[in-house]
């Protein structure tokens, strides 16, 4: 046979890895619907085979779901808990049954053209969460579809190990059922970053490559691919050179992920022995086992809008927050989790707890300003943290404070959750830490006095650049105006380090500076000792750091703040860590 020529298509990688290995080509599309017209007296009976269709598509993602539950944590099995919420919702079947009765068609018609009416819906809401949503109506209605089609629920692809997924649509679903059955990664033509299927493909840990258009055009099963979740690219057909590259690649990854754990032991400190603490960023709970792999000394920030998000448009009720919590405490120990209250707002599901719109969400009612203004929706969470403190370490960060009386008015409500926890005799930890997100740079200018009302502070330097220098840097116009190392960054920085050691409190930066070796260096010359980040980039960071004199980095700290632009800054502080003989990899 004729060997095909090797191509290179490009899409986005949303898990990262590599996979080598046979496609496996599918599509997840029912078949063909085609309208029909019903006569009057045949309506009726269409409408008992619609209402038979969906009883079994629920009882099919009941199952599914129970099963998540059971084996991979209830985190996952949210996912599957909004599938169930969509059938639960009598308006939602309503809608389609109406149309089978008013439009007298075929059930089927009837739930291919109210899907398609509410996936235009979907494409219009600006906000990218809610819009990705669109997959899971998308997953329910295919389930609804396959049932009146005669088509077995339990009936899909077979996946032998060893075989890269190419699918058209991917519903979480079909993800959960593939993944567990030893396939290398996927391809896909739709999706996002923030998509149900990406989250389930990253907690397999497989990578996950989306948005190339028409994909399954290129190739048929059994054809050789290399999948890189790294550069969010699929290669058709590689040649031997290329294959050999990817092979090495793959070897030189397991070899480094050796060589990572290994660092596990050795000691977060500075060459002249200043002590480190190193703790991890994340946003759901079975990223605690990385988290340990590499050697964190805690997790320094739990992003707790993730359990509403999962569980939206309900809430997490008071349990479930304590299951998660204590999860993430007990994980930790003996070091501490910090865990923010929701960060709700922006393109974060606000809009569900508002029923309103924002003209600027990003600089609208969100983090604390949301908690204060809605108290009876976060109590719930404030009453679980209290809980959950009582089994471990347990540090509580507020988000997006930019006042003193935010801080005292939070105090207040904490106040009261504890006195209503006493008064029913729950158990909780009374005096728990309570502290500061500094992200908006008026909170970062009143540090000082901020600092007399907390336990510690958490940087976060995301929002905090954004906020400082008027950039989005998620604008590709604007994009290279974020810059983290800017001199009134700095200055900003250095600041709210004083202000918390003045005040005897401690400062972390959880921001994507800390997990940058060139950063990170820069942060402890400016006198941080506590970087938290993705569990994965902790034993760089260490090396690195093992490296470098905290004598030198405070040096280096100061002659950077007397520099004028951030291109002067880094080109400083590269040519310093060269000299010193660090590998810094930005």
């Amino acid at each position: 046979m004729e060997r095909q020529p090797m191509q290179r298509l490009h899409g986005l990688g949303v898990s990262p890895g590599i996979a080598i290995g046979k496609a496996l080509v599918i599509e997840t599309r029912t078949e063909e619907v085609y309208r029909l017209s019903l006569d009057p007296g045949d309506v009726p009976a269409e409408v008992d085979r619609f209402r038979a269709a969906a009883r079994v598509a629920q009882q099919e993602i009941r199952r599914v779901r129970d099963k998540v539950h059971r084996e991979l944590g209830e985190e996952l099995g949210a996912i599957f808990d909004a599938h169930a919420l969509f059938l639960d919702d009598p308006v939602f079947l309503e809608r389609m049954e109406r149309r089978i009765r008013e439009d007298q068609v075929n059930a089927e018609w009837a739930v291919f053209s109210t899907t398609e009416e509410l996936e235009g819906q979907f494409a219009r809401i600006e906000d990218d969460y809610l819009r990705q949503r669109m997959e899971d109506l998308q997953d329910v209605a295919h389930q609804i579809l396959r049932g009146l089609q005669g088509l077995d629920q339990h009936d899909h692809p077979a996946a032998e190990a060893g075989r890269v997924v190419v699918a058209d649509e991917l519903p979480p679903s079909y993800t959960l059922r593939l993944g567990r059955e030893q396939v290398l990664g996927f391809a896909v033509e739709s999706g996002g970053r923030t998509s149900h299927t990406a989250i389930l493909a990253r907690s397999f840990n497989l990578p996950l490559v989306v948005g190339i258009s028409d994909l399954r055009k290129y190739l048929y099963d059994e054809d050789p691919v290399i999948l890189d979740g790294d550069a969010g690219t699929i290669i058709l057909h590689p040649t031997e050179e290329v294959l050999a590259e990817y092979q090495s690649r793959l070897s030189g990854q397991a070899e480094q992920e050796r060589a990572l754990v290994a660092t596990r032991s050795l000691e977060a400190r500075t060459s002249d022995g200043e002590p480190l603490y190193l703790m991890a960023n994340i946003d759901v709970p079975e990223e605690v086992e990385a988290a340990a792999r590499y050697g964190a000394a805690g997790i320094g920030l739990y992003r707790s809008e993730f359990l509403y998000i999962e569980k939206s448009p309900n809430l997490p009720s008071e349990a479930e927050h304590i299951a998660v919590y204590r999860k993430l405490v007990e994980a930790a120990a003996p070091h501490p989790a910090v865990i923010r209250t929701y960060d709700l707002g922006g393109k974060k599901l606000v809009r569900e707890l508002l029923n309103t719109r924002e003209e600027n969400p990003v600089l609208g009612l969100r983090g604390v300003r949301l908690t204060l203004s809605r108290p009876q929706v976060f109590r719930t969470q404030l009453r679980a943290l209290f809980q959950a403190a009582s089994y471990g370490d347990l540090w509580l960060m507020v988000p997006l404070v930019s006042s003193l009386d935010e801080v005292r008015q939070f105090k207040a409500l904490a106040a009261d959750v504890a006195a209503e926890l006493a008064r029913e005799g729950k158990t909780f930890k009374e005096n728990l830490k309570i502290g500061t997100m500094i992200e908006v740079p008026s909170a970062a200018v009143i540090a000082d006095r901020l600092a007399r009302e907390v336990d510690f502070f958490a940087i976060g330097t995301n929002d905090l650049i954004q906020y400082s220098l008027a950039v989005d840097r998620n604008n590709e116009h604007v994009a290279n105006l974020y810059q983290p190392l800017h001199p009134a960054l700095l200055r900003m920085l250095r600041f709210v380090v004083q202000g918390a050691s003045a005040a005897g409190i401690p400062v972390s930066v959880c921001g994507e500076m800390a997990g940058d070796p060139l950063y990170a260096a820069l942060l402890v010359g400016l006198g941080v000792r506590r970087l938290s980040m993705g569990p994965r980039t902790l034993p760089a960071i260490k090396t690195t750091l093992r490296e470098l004199s905290a004598r030198d980095l405070a040096l280096w700290a100061e002659h950077c703040l007397e520099l004028g632009t951030a291109g002067e800054i880094e080109d400083y502080l590269r040519g310093r860590l060269a000299q010193a003989g660090s590998l810094v990899e930005s």
